[in-house]
């Protein structure tokens, strides 16, 4: 009871001078209260449920429609012993555990190193995979923007941010401000409930830091009655998750290359703008510096600015990536996303030697039959010609026979 007692002390967070009982002008209702966020339990789960039901009866209907279509892969031939090594040991074996496979399996080097490669192609994501968890994102990131958007621009502080510490934290909070962060909350827990099992990409450690960071300053912020300005950075970073998803689903269908190119140009923009320019620029402006003006340093000022900070790393970091793809794109390489899932430029490169040994094996049976065809039919024309000179020797013969008689 003690450390319960210490953590939710009011010097943690609240300013100098404000106390709990403070926060007790307000309505029940209006004020923001701990025991609001165990809610987001619940709806975490529910997002759970909701999106299997997405990807399992509406992505795919979507993905038919933008000719969203699977790649065609060689499975492995059944082996325990090669899975067992798989599924307990590594999926990609060094040289002497190859040997060592050799050995007990009876196959060659190249059957065991083709048998792991299309073991591991099968492991990896679908395309109707990737295009179901991108049009759930795009769903949802459309829905809370135009619900955001839609609760925040008639209000004071969408225009005017000095107005998100007006009387603060004697703030009244309004229903629909609840909801939005409720659902946000809800939804980055579904994303962390499902991380193990969704694709995993080569900013798999940002992703989960990016998400970890986005709880702890959504709850915060509720608990601390940050609600003014935690509205704002969430409808910040939704606007430009709509038109990244958007892109990612042209990009896993066929016949939507100058789509997907316009708007990933367009995405590129908003990110840069909204997350470079305008995020440190106005939002951290305005609870590091703005805030100042109305209460004195405390420390969660100091905590929910860390984790503002944490954020920009993170967007600094996805920046590059950015630019990255736009340097390819203007240079015409652009040909997937750079956050791509892990291991697909090695597995893609093994597809591509793989393919060019069937076609090297292909061209070895096409030369065994084609050699076997040439000397089928040398021996059809030496046989023809041997009777046909026989035939003749014999006509000769009979001419001369008849002409001794």
């Amino acid at each position: 009871m003690d450390l319960l007692a210490d953590f939710w002390r009011q010097d943690y967070w609240l300013p100098p001078g404000v106390t709990w009982k403070d926060m007790e002008h307000l309505a029940e209702w209006e004020r923001p209260r701990p025991q609001d966020l165990l809610i987001a339990l619940p709806l975490a789960l529910g997002f759970v449920g909701l999106r299997y039901v997405f990807e399992r009866f509406f992505a795919p209907l979507m993905g038919r429609c933008l000719g969203v279509k699977n790649r065609i892969r060689v499975t492995a031939a059944p082996s325990p012993k090669l899975e067992s090594f798989y599924t307990q040991r590594r999926r990609q074996p060094t040289q002497s555990e190859i040997v060592s496979l050799m050995q007990v399996c009876g196959k060659t080097q190249r059957q065991i190193e083709t048998w792991f490669r299309r073991r591991r192609s099968q492991d990896r994501p679908c395309q109707t995979k990737k295009f179901g968890e991108a049009a759930w994102r795009f769903f949802f990131y459309l829905t809370a923007f135009t619900a955001g958007l839609f609760c925040l621009i008639d209000r004071p502080w969408f225009w005017d941010h000095r107005e998100c510490w007006r009387k603060y934290p004697v703030q009244p909070m309004e229903r629909a401000h609840y909801w939005y962060y409720m659902l946000e909350l809800g939804f980055y827990g579904s994303l962390l409930l499902r991380i193990s099992v969704d694709i995993k990409r080569k900013d798999f450690k940002e992703q989960v830091i990016h998400h970890l960071a986005t709880i702890f300053l959504l709850g915060f912020s509720y608990c601390a009655n940050y609600v003014r300005i935690g509205t704002l950075v969430m409808l910040l970073h939704d606007s430009s998750d709509i038109l990244l998803e958007s892109a990612k689903m042209f990009n896993y269908g066929n016949g939507w290359r100058r789509t997907c190119d316009s708007l990933f140009v367009v995405f590129a923009t908003v990110f840069l703008v909204t997350r470079l320019v305008i995020f440190p620029s106005k939002i951290i402006h305005t609870t590091l510096v703005l805030s100042m003006e109305v209460f004195e340093p405390f420390f969660g000022y100091y905590f929910f600015n860390i984790l503002l900070m944490v954020l920009q790393a993170l967007h600094i970091f996805w920046a590059g990536l950015i630019l990255r793809m736009v340097y390819k794109f203007l240079k015409g390489k652009l040909e997937k996303d750079e956050r791509s899932d892990e291991e697909s430029e090695i597995e893609e490169e093994e597809e591509d030697k793989g393919g060019e040994e069937h076609k090297d094996e292909g061209g070895e049976c096409y030369w065994e039959k084609s050699k076997d065809t040439l000397n089928s039919k040398l021996s059809m024309l030496t046989n023809s010609c041997v009777l046909n000179n026989l035939t003749n020797h014999r006509s000769s013969v009979a001419d001369r026979m008849r002409k001794a008689q």
